[in-house]
């Protein structure tokens, strides 16, 4: 698909993975409504993009709902682009210090991160499958944000790793499902990227992370994960993929 012209969700667009997605698809020509549930950052990206800031929660069904209206409103039409990159990382032991147990945290990280993708995901497709194909029968495409974690996630991260499986998981069947109508599905697993959560690091943490991504032997640059984005949409034979972005490195167990 080319970008240029076509209008754009980013949801988690206020900063880190979403932020770089946002200003690189709004860099290739696109229309990009900026999605967080931070108003103040959805507005200040969006501001500096030519785009419109969206604030909405996308674990509440509703919340989602209505931001579509307001994007179909102000933007006078739909996305045929949606990147989920909305996310929480809250690290929790399943049985914790004392005995305490850790079953709100999972309850909340599945909300946000997985069931957050999905109900945008839905609402996006619906959106797609009501606009005319674009040349190639291409309708739209939705990318959504597992982790490296899905894989060989970490002590403390069984509730983040489950959240990023089922997004991992839930690739193909989708992308199944949904081809019938020209839509495609990928996802990108991330491995360590220079977020705002890994910049507020000590520098030795950050250092003897960085030592265990074989080449480049650094942290990845959000710039690079909004170019596999632009990438995949440009693709038009990517479909049903999870694509590991991660330099090559395997997660240790702690």
């Amino acid at each position: 698909m080319n970008i240029e012209g076509q209008i754009a969700l980013v949801t988690g667009g206020g900063s880190g993975l979403g932020e770089a997605t946002a200003r690189m698809l709004a860099s290739r020509g696109a229309r990009v409504a900026v999605l967080d549930y931070d108003a103040g950052r959805a507005d200040a990206v969006a501001a500096e993009i030519g785009g419109l800031g969206v604030r909405a929660d996308v674990g509440n069904a509703d919340e989602v709902e209505a931001a579509f209206a307001r994007i179909a409103q102000e933007m006078n039409g739909l996305p045929r682009i949606a990147v989920n990159c909305a996310g929480i990382g809250v690290a929790a032991r399943i049985v914790g210090r004392e005995g305490k147990l850790s079953i709100d945290v999972f309850e909340r990280v599945i909300r946000v991160n997985l069931i957050g993708s999905y109900i945008v995901m839905s609402h996006a497709v619906k959106g797609m499958q009501a606009q005319e194909p674009l040349s190639g029968g291409e309708r739209g495409v939705v990318i959504n944000t597992a982790s490296a974690a899905f894989q060989d996630g970490q002590v403390g991260q069984a509730a983040y790793s489950a959240s990023k499986g089922g997004i991992a998981s839930m690739c193909l069947p989708a992308a199944r499902e949904l081809a019938q109508t020209g839509i495609r599905v990928m996802a990108i697993a991330p491995g360590l990227f220079n977020t705002p959560m890994m910049e507020s690091l000590p520098a030795e943490v950050t250092a003897k992370i960085t030592a265990n991504i074989p080449f480049p032997a650094r942290l990845g640059d959000p710039a690079e994960f909004g170019l596999m984005v632009a990438q995949i949409v440009e693709n038009a034979y990517l479909n049903g993929e999870v694509i590991r972005l991660d330099g090559a490195t395997r997660l240790p167990p702690r």
